[in-house]
């Protein structure tokens, strides 16, 4: 946080009245209903836990590169 600039700090948290994900369930997105095949009727659950986690380790106050990204085509 560098002198002169605005900070701003949000929590945001989901109450019980606010909670109206209950009752919807993943078959009610539309999407799935035109793909049922690539969705399957239950999820397992997580995926395992791998053996390399990947992370980015970033260096405070180091500014952004300032350089033009490379053309995709």
């Amino acid at each position: 946080m560098a002198k002169g600039c605005h900070v701003f700090l949000a929590h945001i948290f989901a109450t019980k009245e606010d909670d109206k994900s209950e009752g919807k369930q993943v078959k009610d997105v539309p999407i799935v209903q035109d793909f049922p095949e690539v969705f399957p009727e239950d999820f397992p659950g997580l995926p395992p836990a791998r053996q390399v986690e990947f992370q980015i380790d970033l260096i405070p106050r180091a500014a952004p590169v300032a350089r033009a990204p490379y053309r995709l085509a």
